[in-house]
């Protein structure tokens, strides 16, 4: 038995240092008016981070799960519930064929940069052509994390590195309710990711990656390439219990295998093209297939010219605007053949030596 390594973690806050942390948050003098009533939540947080109630609300885990007696988080059963639904339903022929939209850009005009993305208008150009095939565009505005209020998209932990089946589908570590890790978005990402025939990303470079936005968003679908949809097998997160699954041999199921996917990558200056094969790269690992060499887009707006002006750059660009229209016009195409069951990705079908 593989046991796992432990000592890294610092102890638990102590009382005066979590009374401190929790009031950080209410520094704007209104709350002085309710500094009594503050008191005693403060005192009900304390008791449920001393307690560690991650997931003060569960329920029975019922038939189908290794145990049923296990108790599951009511939140998580529901999102793997949704999870279901929707996978039935993208693969109901009578239903409406569907592209997720994703703008990875943290930038627009309701934060700090007082203006709109270029992406986002990128995104709004494929989707006119999307609607035009009579395909269901799904918007996914990233920039909300930077604008939307107590929204979030909670860093991943990192389970799979200890043993894949600790990494639950959908993901199990949030909402932490002990520490205050609430309202992720990720639940809701999951289900427009699984409901959707096709994905496309459009995204800008942010110091030669792409922006954290969409990073926190790419890491924490590392549970829908191999992660364990059962957390009762694992008694939630025993890592030994996960490890000795792992070991006697684990098939790293991939839950968004087979969809289509195309990609937008802008910069100004450098980085493009490491972003795009990046992407690439991962999207294929996921075992989603690209719509071709017209799919994927990398190219320069307003290469080295003012910032300022950028947006005046685009529109001048009517190459890179039509080049966009056929980013969705190539996935249009494909997700036709993903409805068909015809689009083809040659070697899917050989046995990999390597799976994980």
């Amino acid at each position: 038995m593989t046991k796992p390594r432990t000592g890294q973690a610092p102890p638990t806050l102590e009382r005066e240092e979590f009374r401190i942390r929790f009031h950080q948050s209410f520094k704007d003098p209104t709350f002085d008016q309710a500094k009594d009533a503050l008191r005693v939540v403060e005192e009900i947080a304390w008791e449920n981070y001393s307690h560690s109630r991650k997931a003060p609300v569960t329920v029975k885990a019922g038939p189908g799960y290794a145990d049923p007696d296990y108790d599951l988080s009511i939140e998580w059963r529901e999102a793997h519930e949704r999870l279901l639904a929707a996978e039935a339903r993208q693969k109901d022929p009578a239903t409406r064929s569907r592209v997720l939209l994703i703008c990875a850009s943290a930038r627009n005009d309701g934060s700090c940069p007082g203006e709109i993305s270029k992406t986002f208008r990128l995104t709004r150009i494929a989707e006119e052509i999307l609607t035009a095939h009579d395909i269901e565009a799904d918007l996914l505005d990233l920039s909300l994390l930077t604008s939307d209020y107590d929204r979030h998209i909670h860093p991943c932990k990192g389970c799979v590195s200890t043993a894949m089946p600790l990494c639950h589908w959908p993901c199990s570590c949030y909402p932490n309710h002990a520490q205050r890790m609430t309202n992720d978005w990720m639940n809701e990402i999951y289900e427009k990711w699984v409901s959707a025939h096709a994905i496309i990303i459009l995204t800008p470079v942010y110091w030669y990656q792409v922006p954290s936005v969409l990073k926190l968003m790419m890491d924490r679908l590392v549970c829908a390439d191999g992660g364990n949809p059962d957390p009762t097998t694992t008694s939630g997160k025993n890592a030994e219990k996960a490890k000795a699954i792992e070991n006697a041999g684990w098939p790293y199921p991939k839950h968004l295998a087979g969809r289509a996917y195309g990609l937008m990558v802008h910069g100004d200056v450098a980085g493009i093209e490491g972003v795009r094969r990046g992407l690439s790269d991962w999207l294929d690992w996921m075992g989603l297939i690209d719509a071709g060499k017209q799919s994927r887009l990398d190219r320069y707006i307003g290469y080295y010219e003012s910032y300022a002006q950028s947006h005046e750059a685009l529109d001048h660009d009517i190459a890179v605007q039509e080049e966009t229209r056929n980013v969705a016009r190539a996935v249009a195409a494909a997700v036709c053949e993903v409805r068909e069951n015809r689009l083809s990705s040659p070697g899917s079908d050989l046995q990999d030596p390597r799976p994980k």
